[in-house]
């Protein structure tokens, strides 16, 4: 079994890498240093480290600020705070001047679990994806998130990054990263499964209950929202019979609207999306809220299984 590990920890790793080889790294944070890991910059390095308190707007504007000064500044707080409340300022002061700030958000998803709705960012893709300029990344565990960072850093415009909360299992990937390339995590002939964060891992598992059954999928994990590869996404139509994608957000606007746009565009395929079905999150256990939402391995599976039921694809 793949070993669990925190997103937020690998970030906070990376943020100290990219600090000890460039004095322009500052990282920016609202009063939340010790969930998403930003702190231990600060204690490293205290003079490039910046605790806006609970003023998630005012720290957008700051970042905005130094980067028009030359810094390169790594803004965190929570997703459902820095897509949702401060998201004025990023599309006026950051997307607009395609400023280099990077907004690494935390605790994203119901996964969050107990929290509840009111801390459970479930549309922040969406929002993310109504903004010209921005540049989406959902990596799939630690060390793609680490990857995913030190990437961010020398990329040209705004980047919103999106972690969660819990350990995760850990990918095995042949491919490197690179932000807006797509990783075949499997091959397969009858079905590709297009999959971003948590759910890569997932998909996969999914995959390996098909092959049981004579199912051939082919697995991909879509960490780069925006650019979007299309290039990919029609490999996988010209491959396979049908497309499912799963990701831990709404259905609206997310990985499965990207994907969908981009078949009915070029190569209409048929499809299905395993996501969050115009619904709030509510407060619970992770692994019960992953049941109650439909994003569970044997989810995807069955969608598999009724996809290619139909007659036109048997």
């Amino acid at each position: 079994m793949s070993e669990k590990l925190y997103a937020r920890d690998a970030y906070g790793e990376a943020l100290i890498e990219l600090g000890e080889k460039d004095k322009n790294i500052v990282v920016l944070d609202a009063d939340l240093a010790g969930s998403t890991r930003t702190a231990r910059f600060g204690k490293k390095f205290p003079d490039r480290f910046f605790d806006l308190g609970v003023a998630e707007q005012n720290m957008m504007g700051v970042a905005a600020g130094l980067a028009s000064c030359g810094k390169v500044p790594f803004v965190s707080t929570f997703a459902i705070f820095g897509a949702g409340r401060a998201w004025d300022q990023v599309r006026n002061t950051i997307c607009y001047n395609k400023l280099n700030v990077r907004i690494v958000v935390t605790h994203a998803g119901i996964t969050v679990g107990p929290d509840g709705s009111s801390h459970q960012a479930i549309g922040d893709i969406a929002l993310m994806r109504a903004i010209p300029n921005m540049t989406i990344i959902v990596p799939c565990d630690a060390p793609e998130a680490k990857e995913a960072i030190l990437a961010s850093a020398r990329y040209q415009g705004p980047v919103y990054v999106r972690l969660g909360r819990l350990k995760v299992a850990t990918v095995a990937q042949k491919d490197g990263f690179k932000i807006g390339r797509a990783r075949l995590i499997r091959e397969g002939k009858d079905i590709s499964i297009i999959a971003c964060g948590i759910m890569v891992k997932k998909a996969e598992n999914a995959a390996k209950v098909l092959e049981k059954e004579g199912i051939n999928a082919r697995v991909v994990n879509m960490h780069t929202i925006r650019p979007l590869d299309k290039k990919a996404i029609i490999e996988c139509a010209k491959k396979t019979k049908a497309i499912v994608t799963c990701e831990e957000h709404l259905l609206s606007g997310g990985l499965g609207s990207c994907v969908a746009q981009i078949l009915a565009e070029n190569i209409p395929t048929p499809m299905a999306m395993i996501g969050i079905r115009d619904r709030f999150g509510q407060s619970g256990a992770p692994d019960e809220l992953i049941k109650e939402y439909h994003l569970d391995v044997d989810d995807i599976v069955q969608e598999c299984r009724r996809l290619l039921s139909k007659p036109q694809l048997s």
